[in-house]
């Protein structure tokens, strides 16, 4: 009986030992922690200033982000995505943002994941697309960290 539970003990502990870590911020899904300190305009809402992990649903259909709260406990929304193309791959986030007239928060256009040169640029309506490609547009560089990249936009 002992020995039953003495090797029972021991397999958990083994189990645990090689399974990789859940916690962590994978290529897979792009994991991304952004903190904004103003509000975000994305295609059909305003992000309130905060901080929000966005992650690209896995598999195939690379082309769907998902925008979950701080603690990545709610989904925020889902958004449909065109590729994009940075001429160079840098090791940080790099997100484009769109410079609104002064009372209007500033527009989500693109983003990167860092070590990539396709990323995700939101789809926004024709008449939208037409007042954003007036807009003076701003490309921001986030520092990597260890559990993702952060990015402050509105500063």
């Amino acid at each position: 009986m002992k020995t039953k539970k003495t090797f029972s003990i021991l397999g958990l502990v083994f189990a645990f030992l090689i399974m990789p870590p859940v916690t962590r911020a994978s290529e897979f899904d792009q994991a991304t922690k952004f903190t904004f300190s103003q509000p975000v305009s994305i295609p059909g809402q305003v992000l309130p200033a905060g901080t929000y992990w966005f992650t690209v649903i896995g598999g195939s259909d690379l082309n769907v982000v998902q925008i979950y709260n701080s603690d990545r406990s709610k989904l925020v929304t889902d958004l449909q995505t065109n590729t994009s193309e940075l001429p160079r791959a840098t090791g940080d986030t790099v997100v484009t943002l769109a410079q609104r007239p002064s009372e209007q928060h500033e527009v989500l256009v693109s983003w990167f994941y860092p070590g990539r040169t396709i990323g995700h640029q939101f789809i926004y309506s024709k008449q939208e697309r037409r007042e954003l490609a007036q807009d003076k547009q701003q490309t921001v560089v986030g520092q990597s960290k260890a559990s993702g990249s952060h990015t402050s936009s509105g500063d």
